[in-house]
């Protein structure tokens, strides 16, 4: 029974990363489809390249809040730390991989800080910092994404040595990083080529 309720979460859990916010929003707030566009991703970063600010402010909102729930309902569902890394996971993995969207997506990054934010709220000031010295200092989306999952694991990894998260948490946040990684290898092969794109005013 105990199995069940873990596969139920993780099934919830993608069903609500895949919610296709960045689709939606740009749809009707611009009528624009991202996936025609740029890197065809649904993320707020293609967002705000094909259909604004407006789209991509609701897009960051909407797929945070897609890792916040995804965590919460395992929470009250089940209750235990592992409980909510399944569903956080899943979550982050519906974004990517979205079945609405023949499993294409976003990177996950925004997901994933809104998994942190449920996870421990502590954690979430770092890796906003982290986001927004990498924003200026390099105003690549990439490198934003990887410097806010690096905070996330090494945050996580205090809070362990210090008895303040599980280790559940930690083991989290490397594997989210890991999904992370995977959607950011042609960003990463146009890093070290010199050739990605940065996030200029819109």
């Amino acid at each position: 029974m105990e199995a069940l309720r873990y596969v139920g979460l993780a099934a919830l859990g993608y069903l609500a990363g895949s919610f296709p916010t960045g689709l939606l929003a740009a749809k009707l707030l611009k009528g624009v489809d991202p996936r025609k566009h740029h890197s065809g991703r649904t993320g707020g970063t293609n967002v705000l390249r094909s259909a604004g600010k407006g789209a991509a402010l609701v897009t960051v909102l909407g797929d945070g809040l897609k890792g916040l729930l995804a965590v919460l309902l395992a929470r009250w569902w089940v209750g235990t730390p592992a409980a909510a890394v399944v569903a956080g996971l899943a979550a982050v993995l519906g974004h990517n991989r979205s079945i609405f969207l023949r499993f294409h997506g976003g990177a996950g990054a925004m997901t994933n800080a809104g998994v942190s934010l449920a996870l421990s709220p502590i954690v979430l000031p770092f890796v906003a910092a982290a986001a927004l010295i990498a924003a200026l200092r390099t105003r690549t989306a990439a490198v934003v994404a990887i410097a806010s999952a690096v905070t996330m694991i090494a945050a996580f990894a205090v809070l362990f040595a210090l008895k303040m998260a599980p280790l559940a948490y930690l083991i989290y946040s490397v594997l989210a990083f890991a999904l992370i990684l995977f959607e950011l290898r042609p960003n990463i092969a146009r890093l070290r080529a010199g050739s990605e794109r940065r996030v200029e005013h819109y």
